[in-house]
């Protein structure tokens, strides 16, 4: 645990930070945690306000105040909405970390964070027997969506429709890749992510798919790990610096233009949670860290716009119907919703409705998924009736976990549309215009 000498520092690094706030209640009509709940302690300004006095309460109900502080989606819609500017994420994330410093992991949290994500080869082969015994315990539900559910009631899957474990993860089937750039004369590295990996490897084979057919090159090292995001959640800064630390090496090995990802949580993380929660590391690290940042961008930027992909010129008449969510981390904090729609767009079989509220958070959250389930589930049917109501067979969005939120919300419902993210609709346009890739 943290020295009181180094709690106080941070307390007051936060304090400056919350005067910023002026209590005008704007976070309060965007929150999705309030619109459910109603309750002020769940949205923005009622958290700023009980870290006013964190300090005092901190050591007379710290559980209570953990609790309040978790149970917040981290979607950033506070945020991007606040007309102060107050980095409330910054905020909420050094809050946690203060509490974890004072309180300590949870022995679960320990085991997890600490025991095996904190260690890449141990995590691996830990899902790796996840996926070969899944079968034991659950048992698929919907054939469309491909999602599962448990046999049995589980304390820890309940009543979830999930997508399962891919049956051979993204590194065992490409390790490592290292290819020289055709005629684009560009070379990237490509962060695969933990749920591209574990989960949803046919995303991160399409993305490699459209990079060959750019001739874009391509180095991809061996021994990824995870981007540190559920870390640095629970406040965990020592799991969270081993992490980036270990991806900073690995990405700094070799020369590139332009490091990809197609996980909007980890393009986020990289880009701003890195250095803003890196600050205080050797300037060595920092300097790499900024570096690195700078050079990530999401997958479908980096096709549109340095590439100068286009829709056709009439791009409403396709036979297939596809409707897209916003991921949070991709458009509220780095603007970005254009370009994964230009990339559906780019097929001449496909014709994008736009559905109501796209942007609106789907409730997953990481985490806050597996302790406010019923809060997210409740989050997740609002965005499960709008993809209905859109007509579409089809939604799309760029971020894992959110494909992870939509395909259970539509399972549940017995719903049969497919969940896609927008790089493999791109990929399969190419195949479909006759393109090798």
């Amino acid at each position: 645990m943290a020295s009181i000498h180094t709690l106080t520092t941070q307390m007051k690094e936060l304090e400056d930070q919350l005067v910023v706030c002026m209590r005008c209640g704007m976070c309060q009509s965007v929150c999705p945690v309030f619109e459910q709940t109603g309750r002020e302690s769940d949205v923005a300004r009622g958290k700023l306000a009980l870290l006013d006095g964190l300090m005092q309460e901190m050591f007379q109900d710290p559980e209570g105040i953990y609790e309040r502080l978790n149970k917040c989606l981290l979607c950033g819609s506070c945020q991007a909405n606040c007309p102060s500017g107050v980095s409330a994420l910054e905020i909420f994330m050094k809050a946690r970390a203060v509490l974890t410093g004072y309180m300590g992991l949870s022995p679960a949290k320990k085991a997890v964070l600490r025991g095996m994500l904190a260690h890449p080869g141990i995590f691996d082969r830990f899902m790796e027997w996840g996926a070969r015994f899944q079968n034991l315990f659950t048992r698929p539900v919907n054939d469309v969506l491909g999602t599962s559910c448990a046999r049995v009631m589980s304390p820890l899957i309940g009543e979830r429709h999930f997508v399962p474990l891919a049956a051979e993860p993204f590194h065992r089937q490409i390790p490592s890749l290292r290819t020289e750039p055709g005629s684009s004369g560009i070379r990237v590295a490509f962060y695969v992510g933990c749920l591209l990996d574990k989960i949803f490897p046919r995303v991160a084979t399409a993305a490699l798919d459209v990079l060959r057919h750019h001739e874009i090159g391509v180095f991809l090292p061996a021994g990824q790990a995870c981007c540190g995001i559920p870390a640095i959640s629970s406040g965990d800064m020592k799991t969270f610096n081993r992490l980036v630390r270990h991806n900073v090496k690995l990405f700094e090995s070799e020369p590139v233009d332009v490091i990809l990802t197609a996980c909007a949580t980890c393009t986020s993380t990289i880009k701003e949670v890195w250095p803003r929660m890196m600050r205080d590391s050797s300037p060595d690290i920092m300097k790499s860290v900024e570096s690195i940042a700078e050079k990530t961008q999401d997958i479908s930027q980096f096709i549109v716009k340095a590439l100068g992909l286009t829709p056709p010129a009439d791009s409403t008449g396709g036979a297939n119907c596809v409707t897209y969510h916003d991921p949070c981390h991709l458009k509220k904090s780095l603007g970005i919703s254009k370009e994964p729609r230009t990339l559906i767009q780019s097929s001449a079989n496909t014709r994008l409705i736009e559905m109501n509220e796209a942007d609106k958070c789907c409730g997953m959250g990481g985490s806050f998924n597996l302790q406010y389930y019923e809060i997210s589930r409740s989050i997740g049917r609002l965005k499960r009736e709008n993809i209905i109501n859109s007509g579409c067979s089809t939604v799309a969005t760029s971020c894992p976990a959110c494909m992870l939120q939509l395909s259970d919300m539509l399972s549940r419902s017995g719903d049969r549309v497919t969940v896609k993210h927008a790089i493999e609709i791109y990929s399969e346009s190419l195949k479909s215009n006759g393109h090798a890739i």
